[in-house]
């Protein structure tokens, strides 16, 4: 029984599927982006838009895979206990630009419905240190994301 376990135990570790890592990703910016929808307690339509466009342009998915993907993301977030499954996913297969990336399209998406919840700004600057953001780096992307927002609030 013990040579058995030792055998088991020594077997070469398969990595997993290139298929599963992506799925695996795209489901923990999904999630991630669900927490900001759901982090004023209201999921505004601006908001799902944003979080679809944001899901669209980081992985090239069509609308009935981002609406899929949000679906299930919707789901892993009401079920999760924390959030550092997902954002160390992120952190394992994300570089330094796309971790800054993904925090950009959080704040559109924070920024869509055109305020601001003491909550959600909470959220953000715990997303970022999770995420291994510098300051600068969130400081930046949070005010181009604003001005983004009026931009398109304005027009």
């Amino acid at each position: 029984m013990l040579k058995a376990l030792i055998e088991l135990l020594s077997l070469p570790q398969t990595p997993p599927a290139e298929a599963d890592t992506e799925h695996a990703l795209r489901l923990a910016t999904g999630v991630l982006l669900v927490e900001v929808m759901r982090a004023d307690n209201d999921i505004h339509d601006d908001e799902r838009t944003m979080a679809g466009r944001a899901l669209q342009e980081t992985f090239a998915l069509s609308d009935a895979e981002v609406a899929q993907l949000l679906d299930s993301a919707l789901e892993a977030s009401r079920e999760a206990y924390d959030l550092h499954r997902f954002t160390s996913e992120i952190n394992r297969h994300c570089n330094r630009e796309q971790r800054i990336r993904i925090i950009e399209h959080l704040w559109r998406v924070v920024w869509a419905d055109g305020a601001l919840s003491a909550h959600e700004n909470h959220l953000m600057r715990r997303l970022a240190d999770l995420l291994h953001v510098s300051h600068a780096d969130y400081v930046n992307v949070k005010t181009l994301a604003k001005q983004s927002a009026k931009t398109q609030l304005s027009q």
